[in-house]
């Protein structure tokens, strides 16, 4: 019996799905095995061959309309690829970034130019996504970016830095957020579409050495002068950047309120099996009423979280999640995560603290859940101004 124990919801019983997470599982079994995870944790990033495996495989794009190369599912098909994923403990592999965060604003946002142009690339793998919005000197308050795209001539020039660039290192199709009027805040934000390959002036930093999430490479980010011509605005239309960034947050904002709802569980799970085998004193540690009363509570907490990200999820594929309810789920889920994992290494004693023990990758994992895709301290400012 799983940890929380909450019947799947409504909206996952098809027949299809469930065909789908088989097939995906199976991919991931057998193309990341855990001696291949353990060399990407080595390396600090995913080798870029698995990108193409699991573009063939039909992972990428699942729900990018079939008119531009993708499979034509929804969110629940996206759903399960990034669940699939936690659950094999396939880490550093980008899913959840390049299929429900990146290529929506170019489903949605995009000229149909652009989406011919890129959608098919970005489902087979042949490009591998990332998007460029903190700088040094800027992280939540997008609208004080520096990083500019002038005029030049039939296109634009991108001089600025970027820094904690998810995929830093691996993308060469990367979503640029920069200034195009720099006397403007949001009205002055456009979002412009770049290919690395050939890309002078365009220079990759240092792969960021992390606090967790060993396999994904993060990285620093130069333009020097890149030139990216006028057709490479996203939507085909200045200034418009700012709103359709804010337009996809709430996608965002649920997919780390789930991740996080799946880091939960499964730092329960390995935690009864834990208490539940380790003996002091002569008992097992699941037998001291502190144990119970402590997993008793994060499993009541645990569990109400996961009605609450159902329901959020069950809105969204209506269309009817709203910017403060994803603020309230990616808020609550990461600070409860952040609680869970603690109390649970802490059950583990001195092996917590030993990587080799999955606890204690998910308790550095999991601290950054609470500060990506904006700080929680932004999340608790949009619901309250929403009251």
């Amino acid at each position: 019996m799983p940890a929380i124990n909450v019947p799947q919801p409504e909206f996952m019983e098809d027949e299809e799905i469930s065909i789908f997470a088989d097939a995906v599982g199976k991919f991931y079994q057998q193309h990341a095995p855990e001696k291949r995870v353990l060399k990407w944790r080595e390396d600090g990033q995913v080798e870029r061959e698995f990108w193409n495996e699991a573009g063939e495989a039909g992972l990428l794009g699942v729900s990018v309309p079939e008119e531009y190369g993708g499979h034509g599912g929804d969110f629940r098909h996206d759903m399960v690829v990034i669940d699939q994923q936690a659950k094999h403990g396939v880490e550093g592999f980008a899913a959840s970034l390049h299929n429900t965060v990146i290529l929506p604003y170019l489903v949605r946002h995009g000229t149909e130019e652009q989406k011919k142009k890129y959608l098919p690339k970005l489902v087979t793998g042949e490009l591998v996504s990332a998007i460029a919005m903190t700088e040094p000197g800027v992280g939540s308050d997008l609208q004080s970016i520096t990083t500019t795209a002038l005029k030049d001539g039939n296109g634009y020039r991108i001089n600025g830095a970027k820094t904690y660039i998810s995929n830093g290192q691996t993308a060469d199709f990367i979503i640029v957020v920069a200034k195009t009027d720099p006397n403007e805040r949001a009205k002055g934000i456009s979002l412009m579409l770049l290919e690395t390959e050939g890309a002078e002036g365009f220079q990759r930093g240092k792969k960021l050495d992390k606090v967790g999430m060993d396999a994904a490479d993060t990285s620093e980010l130069f333009f020097d002068d890149v030139f990216v011509p006028a057709e490479n605005v996203l939507g085909g239309e200045e200034g418009k950047g700012f709103y359709q960034l804010m337009g996809e947050l709430p996608q965002e904002r649920l997919i780390i309120a789930m991740g996080a709802m799946t880091g939960i569980e499964k730092a329960l799970e390995v935690t009864m099996d834990f208490v539940k085998n380790r003996k002091a004193f002569g008992q097992t540690i699941w037998d001291f009423q502190n144990t119970q009363f402590v997993l008793a509570d994060l499993n009541a907490r645990g569990t109400a979280a996961r009605v609450f990200v159902n329901d959020c999820i069950a809105k969204h594929l209506k269309g009817e999640l709203d910017v403060p309810t994803a603020c309230m789920a990616k808020y609550m889920v990461t600070e409860l995560q952040g609680e869970v994992v603690d109390k649970c290494l802490q059950f583990h004693g001195g092996a917590g603290f030993i990587n080799d023990y999955p606890i204690a990758r998910m308790f550095r994992d999991s601290r950054i859940t609470r500060i990506f895709g904006g700080s929680n301290e932004v999340m608790k400012m949009v619901i309250a101004r929403s009251m």
